[in-house]
């Protein structure tokens, strides 16, 4: 599980197919401290969940080796990665961790597309669209998880939603790269999911 709060900000150093380009091995360089990257830990990559399979330091930088498989090649950004690509970078969330964000699994639910950006003094407001089996799950005021970074819906109108990015935010993930155009991993509201699955139960 994770909270949507960005730690790192990490790059594809290398991209390798393998078994037929249904699976991509990524090495991803980063500022997180080796000792605590073990094989098998989940690290969150543009909010998708992955495995860590090998780590160490090169030229004094970290690095770790993640398999993005069939599936999250088809339903995330991961189709697009190469070589350079900037990742909003996420640790798991341990026992005693503060939940400044909200629960989010790292499971992406799929892509959402930039309709427009709007630079205000020090801020961003974006508006996109998904598709509408994961926009009946957003709601204004509720959040939303978009590249691994957990905000919150300012307005909703059918497919299309907007958020307004902070300074902060901006400074610290690479959502001040996004333009009209850009495609984005969304994760829906987890408590939005359950809420909707316990009304068609009824």
């Amino acid at each position: 599980m994770f909270t949507g709060i960005v730690t790192d900000i990490g790059e594809i150093e290398s991209l390798k197919a393998v078994a037929q380009g249904q699976l991509h091995r990524l090495r991803i360089g980063c500022h997180y401290d080796r000792a605590g990257i073990a094989d098998g830990a989940s690290i969150a990559c543009n909010g998708v969940c992955l495995t860590v399979v090998a780590s160490g330091i090169a030229n004094a930088k970290t690095w770790f080796d993640v398999d993005a498989a069939a599936e999250t090649l088809s339903m995330t950004t991961a189709k697009h990665w190469a070589a350079g690509t900037r990742l909003n970078l996420e640790r798991a969330l341990k026992i005693g961790d503060e939940l400044g964000g909200h629960i989010v699994a790292g499971h992406a639910d799929g892509i959402a597309t930039i309709l427009s950006r709007e630079d205000l003094p020090d801020m961003a407001r974006f508006e996109l669209n998904t598709r509408r089996d994961l926009a009946r799950f957003i709601a204004p005021k509720g959040s939303i998880t978009l590249d691994g970074v957990s905000l919150t819906v300012n307005t909703v109108n059918s497919t299309a939603f907007s958020v307004l990015i902070i300074p902060h935010t901006l400074n610290v993930t690479t959502l001040s790269s996004w333009r009209a155009g850009s495609e984005v991993n969304i994760e829906v509201d987890l408590m939005a999911r359950y809420a909707a699955r316990l009304t068609e139960m009824k």
